[in-house]
């Protein structure tokens, strides 16, 4: 999670990569906008939903100029 330095962020979200392929999910709810191939997609949502109070977290400290906490990625 890193942030891009404007006026302000629309909804709180992180980007997931795969190969080639950027997708955005939005917290909370979890949900996406983009493609990725129906398992990565699962894999990332269910992350996202077990993760989900910590990634908040992270965006309001990146809201506040300050540097996210690691997020433990999927194994």
């Amino acid at each position: 999670m890193f942030s891009e330095h404007s006026d302000g962020h629309n909804t709180p979200h992180f980007h997931a990569y795969h190969g080639e392929l950027v997708v955005v999910f939005s917290i909370p709810p979890v949900g996406f906008i983009g493609f990725l191939p129906v398992r990565q997609q699962r894999l990332v949502e269910a992350w996202a939903e077990l993760h989900q109070e910590k990634l908040l977290a992270d965006w309001h400290l990146l809201e506040n100029g300050r540097k996210p906490t690691p997020i433990t990625p999927l194994q």
